[in-house]
């Protein structure tokens, strides 16, 4: 009788763990790479279009332009973030698309990430909904950037899975003044060679 009654249940074990891998490629499919070459070394962000859509859609599109190709981390604070993607090595500001709408509460409600090490989030004013091309990566858990009722927050769209020893590397570099920044510029200059769409 146990015997019939495991061979019984089998296909149904068999059925669910194949709808649980379909789901899981699927979702594995949906889930964009991108890797940055910099002068500090290369590192990889893993994207949640799922989690934040529109922020995720607007980050690929100035990836697939090659607009953070040749640009620099112009704000790096030991301790809190490292921050790039709009500024030149000349410290020329490079052109943007219209903002994204911001997404930090919508991306919390689906489960995305709050801004813990590791994560990267779009850069802002204060103005929730100015983000474009600058990004952040979180060098330590920041909860004071997660949305809460009081405060829209920080869209997080990703975290690091490859690299976070660079991007460590990265938060640790001498800093001072720069262009028209008074502080907080890596010294010697960051660069980001490249980022390309590996995924």
């Amino acid at each position: 009788m146990k015997v019939k009654k495991l061979w019984v249940m089998m296909p149904v074990v068999i059925a669910v763990t194949a709808i649980f891998s379909v789901a899981t490629v699927a979702c594995a499919a949906e889930t964009p790479r991108v890797k940055f070459s910099t002068s500090s070394g290369d590192f990889v962000l893993e994207l949640y279009p799922d989690k934040a859509p529109k922020t995720v859609d607007n980050f690929l599109q100035y990836v697939k332009n090659s607009h953070y190709n040749g640009t620099i981390f112009h704000r790096v604070i030991n301790n809190f973030m490292v921050q790039g993607g709009g500024f030149d090595a000349q410290f020329a500001e490079k052109k943007t698309r219209p903002p994204v709408v911001h997404e930090g509460h919508e991306a919390l409600a689906k489960g995305g990430p709050k801004n813990d090490e590791g994560t990267v989030a779009m850069a802002r004013t204060q103005d929730p909904n100015s983000a474009t091309a600058q990004f952040f990566i979180n060098v330590k858990n920041n909860a004071f950037l997660d949305p809460t009722p009081q405060s829209p927050g920080y869209t997080v769209f990703g975290k690091v899975v490859q690299g976070m020893d660079v991007v460590n590397k990265i938060k640790a570099t001498p800093t001072g003044a720069g262009g028209p920044f008074p502080g907080d510029v890596p010294k010697p200059l960051i660069v980001i060679h490249s980022a390309t769409l590996v995924k």
